[in-house]
C-alpha cells in the first residue's frame, strides 16, 4: 500500500481508476478498507469511470499512530487531505467524508474551496454543529483494560468495533478527544462549494440532515431511508444518490 509523509506523519492511501479524482475520507475508528473498499465504494466509484483516492485518517489504519490529542484537530487532519491531492499532484477534486470524515470535508469547504469541485457529507447532519455522537465515554471504554469493563452501551459499541478492527485504541481516544471541535452556524452558512448531506434516517448519532441542509446554502439533503450511522454506508440509495449528484455538479 502506497504512503507518503505529511511532515512527521505517514499517510497510508490507495489510488485507484481513472478519470476524475473523487477523494475518500472514512470515519473515526474506521479504515479505508472498511469504510470504503468492503462496501464497494471504490470498485463501484471506478466502474462509474472515477480516479478514487482513499487514506487512513492519521491515528487510524496504516498511518502514524499519535497519542497528543493536540495532532488531533480537524485542521490538522483535513491538512492531511491536501497534502495527499499535493503528493499526487491533484488541484481540485470531489471530496466524501463520512462522519469524522465529514467533519474534515467540511473543514476544507470552508477554508480552501478551491481544492473541492464537491462536498459529500455522509454520516453527518446538523451535529456538524451541535455536536452529538461519541464522546469521553467513548474515550474511556478504548482505555479500558478490556471489554468487560465497559459498562456504557455505547462505549461498549465502540471499543467492541475497535477490538474488531484491531485499531490502536490509545491513539483513537487521542483523536477523539482533538477533534471535538465543532463548526459554528455562521461557518457553515459560510460553505460555498456545491454540497450533498446523506444521513441515515435512523442514524441518531448524525443529527438532522434537513436541518444542517438549511443552513449550507444550495445544499442537497439525500435521506437513507431506516439506516442507522453504522449501516448507512454501504446502502443502495447511499449509492445511487452519490454519482446522481456528482453528475449534477458545478
Amino acid at each position: 500500500m502506497p504512503s507518503f509523509n505529511n511532515g512527521a506523519v505517514e499517510i497510508a492511501y490507495l489510488d485507484e481508476g481513472e478519470g476524475e479524482p473523487i477523494v475518500l475520507v472514512h470515519g473515526f475508528a474506521s479504515t479505508k478498507n472498511v469504510n470504503w473498499v468492503y462496501p464497494t465504494w471504490v470498485s463501484e466509484l471506478k466502474k462509474s469511470g472515477r480516479r478514487v483516492i482513499a487514506l487512513d485518517n492519521r491515528g487510524h489504519g496504516d498511518s502514524t499512530k499519535l497519542y497528543d490529542a493536540a495532532q488531533y484537530s480537524i485542521p490538522l487532519m483535513a491538512g492531511d487531505v491536501t497534502a495527499l491531492m499535493d503528493h499526487l499532484e491533484i488541484e481540485r477534486a470531489d471530496i466524501m467524508g463520512y462522519s469524522l470524515g465529514s467533519r474534515m470535508t467540511a473543514c476544507l469547504a470552508l477554508k480552501a474551496p478551491q481544492r473541492l469541485r464537491s462536498a459529500i457529507l455522509g454520516g453527518i447532519g446538523i451535529g456538524l454543529i451541535e455536536g452529538g455522537g461519541p464522546g469521553e465515554n467513548v474515550a474511556a471504554a478504548l482505555e479500558a483494560a478490556s471489554l468487560e469493563e465497559v459498562a456504557d452501551p455505547v462505549g461498549r459499541t465502540f471499543r467492541a468495533f475497535a477490538d474488531q478492527t484491531r485499531s490502536d485504541r490509545l491513539a483513537l481516544a487521542a483523536c477523539l478527544r482533538g477533534s471535538r471541535t465543532l463548526m459554528t452556524r455562521q461557518e457553515a452558512a459560510g460553505i460555498a462549494v456545491p454540497v450533498l448531506i446523506a444521513v441515515g434516517t435512523a442514524d441518531e448519532i448524525a443529527g438532522s440532515a434537513a436541518a444542517l441542509g438549511k443552513i449550507i446554502p444550495g445544499s442537497e439533503v439525500l435521506d437513507i431511508p431506516d439506516r442507522d450511522h453504522m449501516r448507512a454506508v454501504g446502502d443502495k440509495v447511499y449509492k445511487a444518490g452519490v454519482p446522481d449528484f456528482l453528475s449534477r455538479r458545478k
